[in-house]
């Protein structure tokens, strides 16, 4: 096989990843080696861009894509094409694979801290929670104005801090595009938000 390693940012599509997949699942060290190569970038800028540069202790994007590497380099021996793409499998895997870091950083209630506070104050008050369900609220009405498209720049460039050419390389557009699409979605939101809207 005369694979050739793809350059870091080449664009991963079905037509090229296919024939690598089919000389992996036959066991091929090298096509096992290129398609580690073509997914590992695509699946980090996924995950980092899911899990944004939030601060989750002891996971990090980092970890979660070679966990999805490793787990999708496993499935490969069972893969049979049955007319689609290794891609598709490529996105479950990573979605669980996301799912489940939120789900553990959910579970995990530890705040370890250098120093023991001299108070406590669990932010447990009625008054908190009550506000706090209805600014998430009023915030997922909001986005659900939007397209999914819009949805997703604002998430990606608002929320979880990614700068145009990071969102752009996740969607698969162009940085003038997602300023563009974003402005526009954001003007919208303040249409929406104007004290007669309320």
């Amino acid at each position: 096989m005369d694979s050739v390693v793809p350059a870091p940012r080449e664009e991963l599509t079905t037509a090229r990843i296919d024939p690598i997949v089919r000389d992996a699942a036959e066991g091929d060290a090298h096509a096992v080696h290129v398609l580690a190569t073509m997914i590992a970038p695509v699946v980090t800028r996924y995950c980092r861009a899911k899990l944004g540069r939030r601060d989750f202790g002891y996971i990090s994007a980092d970890d979660v894509a070679q966990d999805i590497c490793v787990a999708v380099l496993q499935a490969l021996p069972q893969y049979r094409d049955r007319g689609g793409s290794f891609l598709f499998l490529v996105r479950a895997i990573a979605s669980n694979k996301v799912a489940d870091a939120f789900r553990l950083v959910a579970r995990e209630r530890s705040l370890p801290t250098p120093v023991v506070p001299d108070t406590f104050d669990d932010g447990n008050e009625p008054e908190h929670h009550l506000l706090n369900a209805e600014a998430g609220d009023r915030l997922h009405d909001l986005l659900g104005q939007l397209s999914p498209l819009q949805h997703d720049i604002v998430v990606l460039r608002v929320v979880v801090g990614l700068s145009a050419r990071e969102t752009a390389d996740v969607l698969g557009l162009s940085p003038a595009n997602v300023r563009t699409s974003q402005h526009r979605a954001l003007a919208r939101l303040r249409r929406s938000t104007t004290p007669e809207a309320w």
